[in-house]
């Protein structure tokens, strides 16, 4: 594989599935490790420079502020899916349309969701019920960040684009040099200038800006595979019908794993500032442990997107066997890792005792769960690229408002003790293990089960009936 072959958009139709799988995945794995990385950074700079107190307020923040950010993430979806599948079609002028209202969408919905956050801020932190230090230091950042709330949204939809194309590198240029720029910005703003938290949200938003233009930049050139003017920056119903279509039930199972994850951070933040402490590192590094995950999920959507789009039936069983190989693979090489240096992991962001032992221990509840969650992710990206982002929605309504929740509760309460008045911080990360383990489960029956493949074309539907009824399936 040449540097130059990497770059610009993949035709993945053609070629070794397991080849071209790996030469997607590689560039956008190493963007949410860079993703991850600079929010590591954060809490880093803000644990050692600020305070356990100031690394609480951030952790209280993250569930609100990935609340505020569905509506981008719903779009990113519908538009990658889209995106994918004209591609793989050969479709020049309907790709170039559902870019052109993709523009639209993110110019709107940027503008909409800042100012919503912003007002909202006080109330959504209050809900979570922190410490009084806590919340005034989670308004503070979150208020900040919803100022430039545009870039992020900007860079979110728009990679999302770029990768339904099969362009996973660009994406992953503009992430770290957005991310150098935020962990520069960290340290001037923070330990040189005294900015406190307000100085880690400016970093930021500052950041998010610099690669959310860059995406603009690009898409704005790639005039060999789509054509932007009037017509197709126009506003299509039919293109913005498919993209709601795609996107809402998308936005929904975000919106559920960020408001479960409110409801949850309440019960944290009822354990005191050491748990939440805790909890948002342990957090940090659950971030790296999920990177394989993600990847390959969204590299499975493109994949089988890009495949239906152009009807290559025989490539959908060969990619989905090969993606689960490579998920599985890196995903249990992070897990031992975890397990070995969560100790250390934990002292990145804390030198309080207390704090890192209690984080080594929710590193181990977790470590199975991690395996569990890259085999649902690989299975509902399929799902995804197939035009079906409804299954996902219930499963994640089930295993997070049906299991989760439920569950935090239920075991925080069968756990209080004299050390632990409000239940043990073992209950949360009991929780999520638990709701992970049978999510895969389930996940795995509905994709036996098949109901994602009423979505792919009447001939692509023939073919792998046809298949299954010959025992391949």
């Amino acid at each position: 594989m040449s540097i130059r072959s990497l770059f610009g958009t993949q035709d993945m139709t053609v070629g070794r599935p397991l080849s071209v799988l790996a030469k997607f995945s590689v560039p956008l794995l190493i963007g949410n490790f860079t993703q991850q990385l600079y929010n590591t950074v954060d809490s880093i700079i803000v644990g050692q420079y600020i305070g356990d107190t100031a690394l609480a307020a951030v952790g209280t923040a993250g569930p609100i502020l990935n609340l505020l950010l569905v509506l981008f993430m719903g779009i990113a979806t519908g538009a990658g899916i889209l995106s994918a599948q004209y591609f793989g079609a050969r479709d020049r002028e309907t790709l170039s349309r559902t870019v052109g209202n993709t523009l639209l969408l993110v110019l709107g919905s940027g503008v909409l969701m800042s100012a919503a956050g912003y007002l909202a801020t006080p109330f959504l932190v209050g809900l979570t019920n922190p410490p009084e230090e806590v919340a005034a230091g989670a308004v503070i950042y979150l208020q900040i960040i919803f100022i430039g709330f545009l870039g992020g949204g900007a860079y979110n939809i728009l990679s999302g684009v770029l990768r339904g194309m099969g362009d996973s590198v660009f994406p992953l240029i503009y992430l770290v040099i957005a991310s150098l720029l935020n962990i520069v910005l960290d340290l001037l703003f923070v330990a040189n200038f005294g900015m406190g938290i307000a100085g880690v949200a400016w970093a930021t938003i500052i950041a998010q800006a610099v690669s959310g233009a860059l995406c603009v930049v690009r898409i704005l050139r790639m005039r060999d595979q789509i054509d932007l003017n009037r017509d197709t920056l126009r506003p299509d119903g039919i293109i913005l019908k498919k993209l709601c279509g795609l996107g809402i039930p998308a936005g929904i199972t975000s919106a559920i794993f960020s408001m479960s994850a409110i409801l949850v951070q309440g019960l944290v933040n009822s354990m005191g500032t050491a748990v939440i402490a805790t909890n948002v590192a342990v957090m940090r590094v659950d971030g790296f442990a999920m990177m394989p995950n993600f990847t390959f999920g969204t590299a499975a959507t493109t994949y089988i997107g890009q495949n239906i789009g152009a009807q290559k039936t025989a490539r959908l069983r060969s990619g989905v066997r090969d993606m689960m190989k490579l998920a599985l693979g890196v995903s249990v090489t992070l897990v031992a890792a975890i397990v070995l240096f969560g100790k250390s992991l934990i002292s990145l962001f804390t030198t309080t005792p207390y704090v890192i032992e209690l984080g080594r221990e929710g590193l181990m509840w977790l470590s199975f769960g991690y395996i569990c969650f890259a085999v649902t992710q690989v299975l509902q990206g399929v799902m995804r690229g197939a035009g079906d982002t409804v299954m996902p929605m219930w499963l994640s309504i089930i295993t997070t408002v049906v299991l989760r929740m439920p569950l935090a509760y239920l075991l925080a309460n069968a756990t209080r003790s004299a050390e632990f008045p409000q239940g043990s911080p073992h209950a949360i990360f009991a929780s999520l293990l638990i709701s992970w383990v049978i999510g895969t489960a389930l996940s795995i029956l509905v994709y036996r089960k098949g109901i994602w493949r009423k979505r792919l074309p009447a001939r692509m539907r023939r073919e792998l009936d046809e298949e299954k009824q010959a025992g391949k399936a």
